[in-house]
């Protein structure tokens, strides 16, 4: 962080209306010099007047020592100036005024209008204090002489302080609205940075909660099924050993496909997805969303599935898997059947595939139907099943209530509509509609 905008004002550590007290020091070393050089200023105007020296001397002091205050009224001691003017003393009081004056925050058409007497003030008096001289001294010029002179001592005298006045008054804004610049430009880039790191925030639980729901998926529909046909190997081993034997291939199949799939997605979060060996570091989840989807699209088969993840084409399989765990499918399709968008296809695909494992969790040997219906705009599935027979044995499946929120953001996420809840005859239904496009 650089130190900007209120950090570089001085704290006000003068006294009275000065910021610093080297700004004190200055203006009432000012003040003085200008005090004394009216009271020498004005023995020659007690002459002239024909007042006490000593009444000069004193109306000097006190109209030199106003050049104390320019600071807080400029326009105070510069009117005081002009007023001075006509006596030919003030000359550091109207030279440091008008700087003052220039260089301060107000209206520009004050500071002309104060320029301009004192440029006036200066004139009239040099132009005649001039002729008085010459005419005395019986000195002749010319008629050019006197006006130049006049004007040129006028414009010295004016002219360089209130330009230099003006110069530092807008530089001082200037560097004042470059700081305020640079402290709003400071708030901005810390904002920036605030909402950066809350975006990235929301990204890690996003990408955590979409790894989440990819290894639901991986997992849960496999062990599912591998649970289903332990439980039927159990039931069937001495009755039919053929049957005990293919349920025992099932099993040991799916548990491989579990495993692998498992040791891809965990390969990942130790490697950081770039195939290279096991780093302690940190890993960007990206690539263990990215690990999960892949290794998620090929759990409803064998390994086939295209590397967008599954697809409609995939159901027949999903369902055979399912029928060979015990489970009485029917599968209805309505419509035209068409290619859709990747991620459409994986999250119908989805569904249907949660649906079947939690009948198979939940309601065993259940009758379920699957409808999938493809409509002008939109695809609509619906997976119900019939309350389970009261024979039917339980596999004790345990439940982490994921499933139908997973289900739930899929579908949102495509800017659909998902419904769940018990049926009326005692079963449950599941539906849900995606937008096509």
């Amino acid at each position: 962080m650089t130190t900007t905008g209120e950090d570089h004002v001085p704290a006000r550590g003068g006294p009275w209306w000065w910021d610093r007290r080297r700004g004190a020091v200055l203006d009432v070393s000012l003040g003085a010099a200008s005090a004394l050089e009216c009271a020498a200023e004005g023995v020659p105007f007690a002459r002239d007047a024909g007042i006490p020296l000593a009444v000069g001397v004193v109306f000097g002091l006190l109209a030199g020592s106003v050049l104390v205050v320019r600071r807080k009224w400029p326009i105070a001691v510069v009117l005081v100036a002009i007023a001075v003017t006509p006596a030919e003393m003030g000359f550091l009081m109207g030279v440091v005024g008008l700087y003052t004056l220039a260089a301060s925050e107000l209206p520009r058409r004050i500071i002309g209008s104060l320029a301009g007497m004192s440029l006036l003030g200066t004139l009239i008096v040099t132009f005649v204090r001039l002729r008085q001289d010459l005419a005395r001294d019986g000195v002749d010029f010319g008629d050019w002489f006197l006006p130049f002179a006049s004007i040129a001592t006028s414009l010295g005298m004016t002219a360089p302080p209130l330009l230099l006045g003006l110069y530092v008054g807008q530089r001082r804004r200037l560097m004042e609205s470059l700081r305020e610049r640079a402290d709003s430009l400071e708030r901005e880039l810390q904002l920036l940075a605030e909402r950066a790191e809350e975006r990235a925030e929301w990204a890690r639980g996003e990408e955590r909660t979409r790894i989440a729901r990819e290894m639901h998926d991986v997992v849960a529909h496999r062990v599912s099924l591998m649970v289903v046909h332990a439980a039927a190997l159990q039931a069937v081993a001495r009755k039919d050993p053929a049957k005990a034997v293919k349920n025992a291939a099932l099993v040991g199949d799916m548990g491989r496909q579990a495993l692998t799939e498992l040791r891809e997605m965990l390969g990942v979060l130790r490697s950081g997805g770039d195939g290279a060996r096991a780093e302690r570091a940190s890993v960007p989840l990206a690539a263990v969303g990215v690990a999960a989807a892949a290794a998620a699209s090929r759990a409803a088969g064998d390994g086939g599935s295209s590397p967008d993840g599954p697809c409609l084409s995939e159901l027949d399989e999903l369902i055979g898997q399912s029928e060979a765990a015990g489970m009485v499918v029917n599968l209805s399709v309505e419509g035209e059947e068409r290619v859709y968008a990747a991620e459409v296809e994986a999250t119908a695909f989805r569904v249907v595939q949660e649906a079947l494992t939690n009948v198979h969790k939940h309601a065993a040997g259940a009758k379920t139907y699957v409808r999938l219906a493809h409509r002008v705009s939109e695809i609509a599935m619906q997976v119900e099943n019939e309350p389970p027979p009261e024979a039917a044995a339980s596999a004790r499946l345990p439940s982490g209530g994921n499933g139908l929120v997973g289900m739930k953001e899929r579908v949102a996420a495509l800017g659909g509509v998902f419904v769940s809840g018990p049926t009326d005859a005692g079963g449950f239904r599941v539906s849900a509609v995606i937008p096509a496009s």
